[in-house]
């Protein structure tokens, strides 16, 4: 199934409402004027507000996404849609639940 193609402006959520800001090397391929993120690019958070856990807090601070597009690459490299799969992930590599993808370009779609 075809999911829209992520890319640089997309709003991304952990599951605490931190903002998720990707950061890319792709200077090629762009949607709607912006950098098409792909699975090798830093996903970084911010603003995350799970703080209640253990006795030293560990909100989200970045994610690794785990299924990309499968038949859409860029440089090699496949890219995320807004079904891919990935999980947030403290500072001590805690898994943090998955990110929400809230809106993208709505133009381009890939599998």
């Amino acid at each position: 199934m075809s999911s829209e193609i992520v890319q640089v402006g997309a709003t991304i959520t952990c599951p605490h409402m931190g903002n998720v800001t990707a950061i890319t090397s792709n200077t090629r391929v762009k949607v709607s004027g912006q950098p098409v993120v792909t699975m090798s690019d830093t996903f970084t958070v911010a603003g995350c507000t799970f703080l209640a856990t253990s006795p030293s807090p560990q909100p989200c601070i970045l994610v690794r996404w785990l299924v990309p597009a499968t038949r859409v690459r860029i440089n090699g490299q496949q890219v995320i849609l807004k079904t891919s799969t990935g999980i947030c992930q403290s500072a001590a590599q805690a898994p943090q639940g998955p990110p929400n993808i809230l809106v993208t370009q709505p133009r381009v779609k890939g599998m």
